[in-house]
């Protein structure tokens, strides 16, 4: 592909937005980005926006360079599904479709490739800024590389992502998952540690159901796959949910020396947790209880069911107090005692452990320094232990369990990404994060305008202690909350017309699965 028309348009829409930012500059009034749909937790806002929505295009494939260029709105699946006509993908593949490329370059995001290739913003060349002070500028490992090092992670607060130049990789038609059952914690760190020194390995992540009983899943990129063996699918609404899936295999006993694998297309595999949303799906069946949880219901509701639905219903619910959603990075050396912590004060099960690798401060991306290393400032691979489930409903209690987590991190020399719930107070979170060198770059790239990260990524505790007028609680009550979260979330469908009746929605799901 070339660059077509598009870019001239995406050169019209990035003066018009550089325009925007420059006058609440000369008036000094801070603002906020608006970037339409999104995977974020945290609450949306209605302070003074700038909507940088409509920059959501694939400009250009090079195959032979290997390299994309595109918008910030780029969704996962249409980013996959335009490189795979050239036969490449990008290296890391958030798994969710919707997560876009500049979330996942502002958000720290990791897959499970990440142990080999980095963050996903370590796969990106080179950005394109509109700065505080409305310049665009070009940021890279050759030019203004403090910006460039500095945004990556940094969720949107030292400029405005308005391009970006992605690395890629040649594709396969499979991804070969072996899976590896374990017996302990102990035992999937272990299992861990060993396949990502394993070279031939393109992908390691984990699932831990108990103390007792995980699987490590390891996955290898192929085009041959034994004619004999099916390949396994997780995108039709009749197929197993991934996680329910590793889980039978994990119920063979570990050291039985018998290969448990899979055959899992491409597209499948990348986005294998879309479909339940890793399992926080399940949630939607036992907050209603009066709903079966079975192969019957999760093939009719499917539509509703899928990342970006639960997303949409999460915000539409507005409904964040006594469901924990916490991605933790933790040392290999501190995992299996940051896990027996969670396991005591909080027993969510399942946990996702995913390997990163590591990354040199400073930086918002997830690090951690050894002490007796500090002179030298080496990095260390860590994983992300993905801590997501029902907690306190309790407000006082539930900020205590959060930040009783915060504590237990720090201790073991973890940090979180910072698209979690985040209750530290700014000084403790000030010890955590160079402040001097982020200040600098505010201040150097003109970006004093924009929310700080503190102030993007805090959780605004006090919201849960307020008292509510009694249509504020009667539609934040059981089983209110639920319902408008789910009519939000299929009102602001892509396949929804907005003035469409819900039943006229409800039925078409119900036709196109019955075709």
């Amino acid at each position: 592909m070339e660059y077509s028309k598009d870019y001239g348009i995406h050169e019209s829409l990035v003066d018009a937005i550089a325009a925007e930012v420059r006058n609440f500059y000369q008036r000094k009034q801070g603002f906020r980005i608006f970037h339409g749909s999104t995977n974020s937790t945290r609450p949306a806002h209605e302070d003074r926006v700038i909507d940088i929505s409509p920059l959501n295009r694939v400009l250009k494939i090079d195959s032979q360079a290997r390299t994309a260029v595109v918008e910030p709105n780029v969704p996962m699946d249409k980013l996959v599904d335009a490189t795979l006509q050239d036969g490449l993908m990008p290296p890391v593949v958030m798994e969710f479709p919707g997560i876009t490329v500049g979330g996942g370059f502002a958000g720290s995001a990791g897959e499970s490739s990440s142990f080999k290739h980095g963050y996903f913003s370590e796969t990106v060349n080179w950005v394109e800024m509109v700065l505080g002070d409305g310049r665009v500028v070009r940021a890279s490992r050759c030019e203004n590389e403090d910006l460039f090092h500095g945004a990556a992670g940094a969720a949107g607060t030292l400029g405005i992502i308005t391009l970006l130049e992605l690395r890629l990789v040649p594709v396969k038609a499979y991804v070969k998952v072996t899976y590896h059952p374990t017996a302990s914690i102990e035992e999937a760190v272990e299992s861990i540690t060993k396949e990502t020194d394993n070279s031939e390995n393109d992908y390691v992540d984990g699932i831990l159901y108990s103390r007792n009983s995980g699987i490590v899943m390891t996955g290898f990129l192929t085009d041959e796959k034994p004619p004999s063996v099916g390949a396994q699918t997780f995108s039709r609404p009749w197929d197993p949910w991934f996680y329910m899936h590793v889980q039978k295999r994990a119920q063979n006993p570990p050291g039985s020396g018998l290969e448990l694998v899979d055959y899992i297309p491409i597209r499948d595999y990348l986005f294998r947790y879309d479909r339940g949303g890793f399992w926080v799906g399940r949630e939607g069946f036992k907050y209603f209880g009066f709903v079966p949880f079975n192969g019957l219901t999760r093939w009719f509701l499917d539509d509703f069911l899928h990342a970006r639905m639960l997303y949409r219903a999460l915000h539409g619910a507005k409904r964040y107090l006594g469901f924990m959603i916490q991605d933790l990075a933790i040392p290999y050396s501190t995992c299996q005692d940051l896990i027996e912590y969670t396991a005591d004060s909080l027993d969510i099960w399942p946990l996702w452990l995913c390997p990163l690798r590591g990354m040199q401060a400073p930086t918002f991306h997830p690090c951690t320094i050894p002490a007796v290393d500090a002179v030298h400032m080496t990095p260390q691979p860590m994983i992300n232990v993905g801590l997501w489930g029902r907690a306190s409903n309790n407000p006082e209690y539930f900020v205590k369990q959060n930040r009783d987590l915060e504590r237990c991190l720090r201790e073991l020399g973890g940090r979180k990404v910072l698209y979690s719930q985040t209750y530290y107070p700014e000084k403790e979170f000030w010890e955590l994060y160079d402040r001097t060198w982020y200040e600098a770059l505010r201040q150097k790239y003109k970006a004093t305008t924009l929310p700080s990260i503190y102030e993007k990524v805090r959780v605004d505790a006090s919201t849960f202690y307020a008292y509510p007028s009694w249509p504020q609680w009667l539609l934040s009550s059981w089983p209110l909350a639920g319902i408008a979260g789910i009519i939000a979330a299929i009102r602001s469908g892509e396949y929804v017309h907005h003035r469409q009746p819900l039943w006229r929605t409800l039925w078409g799901s119900l036709r196109r699965k019955l075709d």
